[in-house]
Order: structure tokens, then C-alpha cells, then sequence
């Protein structure tokens, strides 16, 4: 089964945040989730607009899951560095 890690869109209009879950890639976006591992609240004005546990997304990374280009750019931000191994 091929991974994801990619952002599930929650909220409400113009008023968005997001949740990073970990997903089967041939599953929709706002289908079942394997495993939620963080959140993104873009429009909020705090400190901390993402909030993540680091040892869940350490551990999906090293079982081979994916991340979308958007959760690779909030993953670099947070110190994460991932590589762009297996990429299309």
C-alpha cells in the first residue's frame, strides 16, 4: 500500500485549516485516514500555525509514506528534512 502524508481541508468558508493525516494515496482526500499527525491553521495569527507530532511523521517517513509538496514545504519549516526519494 502506497502512503501519503497530505493535508485534509476542514472549516469554514474563507476560514479554512487543516489537518495533516496520513492516507492511502488511492483514496480521495477527504476519505478514511490512516493516522492524523498534525494540524496547519493558516489564517490564524499565532505562533505556532503548525502543530505536529514529530515522532508519528518520523516514523510514517521511514515506512516509506510520501509527503505532498505543501506537508514537504511545513515539514522543512519544522526542522524536518525529508528527501525526495521515490518521487514521480
Amino acid at each position: 500500500m502506497s502512503t501519503t502524508i497530505r493535508l485534509k481541508r476542514f472549516g469554514s468558508k474563507k476560514r479554512p485549516y487543516f489537518r495533516i493525516v496520513v492516507q492511502d494515496s488511492r483514496i480521495a482526500t477527504k476519505g478514511k485516514t490512516l493516522q492524523e499527525v498534525g494540524q496547519y491553521q493558516p489564517v490564524e495569527n499565532i505562533e505556532n500555525q503548525v502543530t505536529l507530532n514529530v515522532e508519528a511523521v518520523k516514523e510514517w517517513l521511514s515506512k516509506g509514506a510520501q509527503p505532498s509538496a505543501t506537508v514537504r514545504a511545513l515539514l522543512n519549516k519544522q526542522g524536518i528534512t525529508v528527501s525526495r526519494t521515490n518521487q514521480e
